[in-house]
């Protein structure tokens, strides 16, 4: 055979080779994501496990790609990031979200699990309000069923009815539970998590707020040697995906990414409190103090907790109040 017709030949028996490989490359999609918390932190280890679990899951269809945390972009500013596209996934509370997505306050404010409420339809109720308001789908309810607790640097003052004197503290606090601190008299002191080391530190706050898993990741328990039972609320971390990004999946990716976001919504939730248990008894163990309310005012400390939220959303954007308490109340 003339050796120019080989060569064409070959280059020809290759194309449908070449064509293959470029479409199975052009199948993939990589999904760019960040995390909330610092990567230490034991929220950003159990976001890292899902993201583990979807790669392997989804190789030659959907990737995600973990650029980083809050350095990579601030805490507050991750909501608006989604909406806007700027990043395509987002693993973080609904809290930094509730001046875009009020209603995200049901995630908190919720008993029921994450897949209570898809049974009984409360999710995908959640889910289009998300996607009307805040250009993102809800994937997953993630590491939930713990509450949040305060942590005191000094040993609270009691009242006489079981309770804590709450305006002798000053407390770091997320915008999620604001309103139900200040209903109980206390100073409060709204900033991301990064920033409640150095204010610790400074003295600019005498106690902090935030959940038992991830607590000593930060480091505050070094200045904060007492903690206030009962928690209260519900961990309201969310994976979330930008809209557009969303749409750039197809049918097979789509199914992908929500299948292991549900897996992982249960196994992290199990995780959650067990780890909440272990880290918490390791607290207790280095010299932590439980301080526990007791009688009529643990009482109304729980039932402020459970007002708190319902009463914001209501002041907020009521257009949902009614049909969210039916499915998630």
């Amino acid at each position: 055979m003339d050796p120019t017709r080989r060569t064409v030949l070959a280059g020809a028996s290759a194309l449908p080779l070449v064509a293959f490989t470029r479409r199975a490359a052009a199948k993939e999609v990589t999904l760019n994501a960040v995390h909330f918390t610092p990567a230490q932190v034991s929220y950003a280890v159990s976001f890292l496990k899902f993201v583990d679990r979807l790669n392997e899951r989804g190789k030659g269809v959907v990737q995600i790609r973990v650029r980083g945390g809050p350095e990579v972009i601030p805490f507050a500013q991750m909501g608006e990031a989604l909406k806007n596209g700027v990043i395509d996934l987002v693993d973080a509370p609904a809290g930094p979200m509730l001046n875009i997505v009020p209603e995200g306050e049901v995630f908190s404010a919720t008993s029921k699990t994450p897949w209570e409420l898809r049974a009984n339809g409360g999710f995908e109720l959640i889910d289009s309000i998300f996607l009307k308001k805040a250009n993102a789908h809800v994937l997953a309810h993630v590491d939930g069923g713990a509450g949040f607790h305060v942590f005191s640097v000094d040993e609270p003052v009691r009242t006489d009815d079981g309770g804590v004197d709450f305006s002798r503290l000053k407390i770091r606090s997320a915008a999620l539970y604001r309103e139900f601190l200040e209903s109980l008299g206390a100073g409060v002191v709204v900033q991301p998590p990064g920033e409640a080391y150095t204010s610790l530190e400074r003295g600019l706050v005498n106690a902090n707020c935030y959940t038992v898993l991830g607590y000593r990741n930060f480091g505050w328990n070094k200045f904060t040697r007492f903690r206030i039972d009962p928690g209260f609320f519900q961990t309201d971390v969310l994976v979330m995906i930008n809209k557009g990004a969303w749409e750039r999946l197809g049918p097979e990716a789509r199914k992908i990414l929500q299948d292991v976001a549900i897996e992982h919504e249960r196994t992290s939730y199990e995780a959650n409190l067990a780890h909440t248990r272990e880290q918490g008894q390791q607290m207790v163990d280095d010299g932590m103090k439980i301080v526990e309310l007791q009688g009529k005012a643990r009482a109304a400390y729980l039932e402020k907790a459970a007002r708190a939220s319902w009463e914001r959303l209501a002041k907020r954007d009521p257009s949902h109040l009614d049909a969210l308490r039916a499915k998630f109340s």
